[in-house]
């Protein structure tokens, strides 16, 4: 832009209004930050568990071993460092470290009971490699359906999955590998350990909340039919809130930017038009959050009316005003109300542009019939039912049919008499009325085209049409009065077509506090009970963007806890054990609803893939719990009882790492603030909330489950150790053959 500015007249200045680089930069700092903090909250978690520097540094390194494996797999791939894959390492920090967490928890474990180092950390690999195993391959399984998600939100999210499934497998390849090493190398024996006073108390307080657990664990184990029943009413609240929250596509987002469409009446002049803007304009060069803004009118672009015109807005920082994006919009919008003759329609662009036609207000419904005055008719009345509903704001219509016209009706018996044909009065109207290039004036700077036209004062006086002289075929000069009889009228402005039919586009805004799911459920109650069969509708452009996206977001939780499933089938090798371990998800899942309920949060894009993701969180800790008692229980001969008590007791503290280290890991986008916060807030919210509750729930019912479907297991074997045996007696014990003669 400086090297252009250098060939423009010196009195011409360009200031630059919109340049989207500045959020997204914005934005990407932003990301960048909450990584940063990220990281060192989750280096912090280990060390409080661990109180060891030694300790503490082996599964943090495998922090960086990750992430840089993750760029090596990003680079390959081609992808780049953007919002949606930043986002995607902010998460996986909080969860790289799960494997390198278990890894060093079960090797120490090993080393406290007084076992060599070296022998330790390769028993305890040993011990613990299906875990992780099993651990990684099925957190990968959940973004296995997202690759083969298709329209919007498959593209938006492709990156993000094979961002954070890249990161997840090379941490689990780290774990197996880099940590075991480091561990024999750098831990010590237990005698040689020296603690201070801190590690005493801290050791202290955890070992009295691990004896608390153990008591509460053991009454609920003895009181197994309360915890059922327990899980049986967060199941009815997990479908009743999924039911009452807000359901939402894509955030709104603050980019200081604001986009507004202007109309009066039809059939206003250009210059009436440019009058009206103008006292719009000035309002909006006076708002103290506006910096800048463009102003036009015509038809062209968005505005397919010359009753039209556009006024696009930039913002202050939000830093620098005290109201948001949406709340300008609405002061404006008040504003600019007072205005007399005009409407308003002031949105806040959302952060993608989703295809549709092009409208006045953000969420479209389109109407369609190959009847256009059922069409008119129903669609008028369907805006007066919309402007009725108290959710919905800026209702509008691209309805205009009531455009002032002129009807020239031909005598065409007078006309043939004189020799004039019907297109000799269409060019005589044209050259009189349509602006007609007849010659171009070159020079040796630039061309200019001559038009010609009527005088002004004609043009706006519809008596000039009898004034109006045609050329007859003796070359008379015949009025146009004597030829035609000229009537003033009303039509359509324009007539928009949807697949060739004729259409007719209403769109809405939203008030304040309801979501797009709440609109168009309301919508499409109203059209059921008001239109014919005959007018046929559908949602278009964001509205219809959000309804492919529900249904496609609930079929891919349904394949990714399928796909899970599958997988830990194929690990264990059975069918129950998966079921003992998918037994958390409904906790998770509450617990993620109850939270954007509790803080005002819709059910979005973003806020609904971090409960996809939540499926293979939630999961570890069953498979941490339920892979040492299927040992235990294999091994060592103990019942499912003893053998998933111990599993608790022995599972506990690297339980509680990883799922802090998992909430330390999200937190910061849960609580984060800047340019793009308002996309990645509600998947924070939902994975701290649906963390935080599973975290505490499932330790105490997935034991109880364990047992439940342990002793089914059984009773199956048992079956089917029965009828092979029945088998086997039958075909040993059969009844030889008559011998001949007998």
């Amino acid at each position: 832009m400086s090297q252009m500015e250098s060939q423009f007249p010196g009195s011409v200045t360009v200031q630059t209004l919109y340049d989207k680089s500045l959020t997204i930069e914005a934005s990407v700092t932003d990301v960048k930050f909450t990584l940063m903090l990220t990281l060192f909250l989750v280096v912090l978690v280990i060390f409080i568990f661990l109180r060891n520097i030694s300790a503490t540094i082996i599964p943090s390194l495998a922090l960086p071993m990750s992430l840089v494996g993750t760029f090596a797999v990003m680079y390959m791939l081609n992808y780049s460092l953007d919002n949606l894959s930043l986002m995607a390492l902010t998460l996986s920090v909080g969860f790289v470290v799960d494997d390198a967490i278990v890894m060093l928890e079960n090797i120490v474990r090993h080393i406290e009971k007084g076992e060599p180092v070296f022998e330790s950390a390769l028993v305890g690999s040993r011990e613990i490699g299906f875990t992780i195993l099993s651990m990684t391959m099925s957190l990968v399984a959940v973004f296995v359906p997202v690759l083969f998600l298709g329209g919007l939100v498959g593209r938006l999210f492709h990156e993000f999955a094979v961002t954070i499934g890249a990161s997840i497998i090379v941490s689990g390849f780290v774990s197996l590998t880099l940590t075991p090493m480091l561990c024999s190398r750098f831990l010590r024996p237990k005698h040689e350990e020296t603690h201070n006073r801190l590690f005493v108390i801290t050791e202290r307080a955890y070992e009295k909340t691990l004896h608390f657990y153990m008591r509460t664990l053991a009454w609920v184990m003895d009181h197994r039919p309360y915890a059922l029943a327990f899980s049986a009413l967060i199941l009815l609240g997990t479908i009743g809130l999924g039911a009452i929250v807000p359901k939402g596509f894509l955030p709104s987002e603050d980019t200081s930017q604001l986009s507004g469409t202007t109309e009066t009446e039809q059939g206003t002049s250009f210059e009436a038009m440019v009058a009206h803007q103008k006292q719009l304009a000035a309002i909006v060069s006076k708002d103290s959050n506006v910096v800048g803004f463009m102003s036009s009118v015509g038809a062209g672009g968005r505005s397919p009316t010359i009753n039209q015109g556009r006024l696009f807005m930039h913002l202050k920082d939000p830093s620098d005003r005290s109201l948001d994006a949406d709340g300008v919009a609405r002061e404006l919008t008040r504003k600019l109300s007072a205005v007399p003759g005009t409407r308003i329609y002031i949105t806040n662009p959302p952060p993608i542009n989703i295809g549709g036609r092009s409208s006045k207000s953000l969420y479209q419904f389109t109407l369609q019939a190959t009847d256009i005055a059922t069409l008119y008719h129903y669609a008028g009345v369907m805006e007066q039912k919309l402007h009725a509903l108290p959710g919905l704001t800026d209702v509008t219509s691209d309805l205009q049919i009531k455009n002032p016209q002129v009807s020239v009706d031909i005598n065409r018996d007078r006309a043939s008499s004189l020799g004039i044909t019907a297109n000799t009065i269409e060019d005589a109207l044209y050259n009189a009325y349509g602006a007609r290039q007849v010659s171009t004036i070159y020079t040796p700077n630039n061309q200019y085209w001559v038009v010609m036209e009527l005088e002004s004062q004609y043009q706006k006086n519809l008596d000039a049409l009898g004034l109006l002289y045609v050329h007859s075929a003796t070359g008379d000069l015949v009025p146009l009065g004597s030829l035609a009889k000229v009537s003033p009228s009303t039509g359509p402005a324009t007539v928009n077509h949807s697949g060739q039919l004729p259409s007719v586009t209403l769109s809405f805004n939203l008030q304040p506090g309801v979501s797009i799911g709440t609109a168009v459920n309301d919508v499409n109650r109203i059209a059921a009970l008001t239109l014919p069969s005959s007018v046929t509708t559908a949602f278009s452009g964001t509205a219809q963007a959000f309804q492919a996206a529900q249904q496609g977001l609930l079929v891919l939780l349904v394949l990714a806890i399928l796909i899970i499933y599958i997988v830990l089938g194929i690990l264990y090798e059975s069918f129950v054990h998966p079921i003992t371990i998918l037994t958390g998800l409904p906790f998770a899942g509450f617990g993620a609803l109850l939270t954007l309920w509790i803080f005002h949060m819709e059910l979005s894009v973003y806020a609904f893939v971090g409960i996809i993701m939540l499926v293979g969180l939630v999961k570890k800790n069953a498979i941490m719990m339920i892979d040492f008692a299927i040992e235990a229980e294999r091994s060592e001969g103990k019942s499912a009882r003893d053998a998933i008590l111990e599993a608790c007791s022995v599972r506990f503290r690297p339980i509680m790492m990883t799922t802090m280290a998992a909430l330390m890991g999200t937190l910061p986008i849960a609580l984060g603030a800047g340019a793009g916060a308002e996309s990645r807030r509600p998947l924070g919210v939902a994975v701290v909330g649906g963390l935080a509750f599973s975290q505490i729930i499932t330790l105490y019912v997935t034991p109880v489950f364990y047992t439940y479907l342990d002793a089914l297991q059984k009773r199956f074997e048992r079956a089917e150790h029965r009828l092979e045996d029945r088998a086997h007696g039958t075909l040993g014990g059969a009844t030889p053959l008559p011998a001949s003669g007998d």
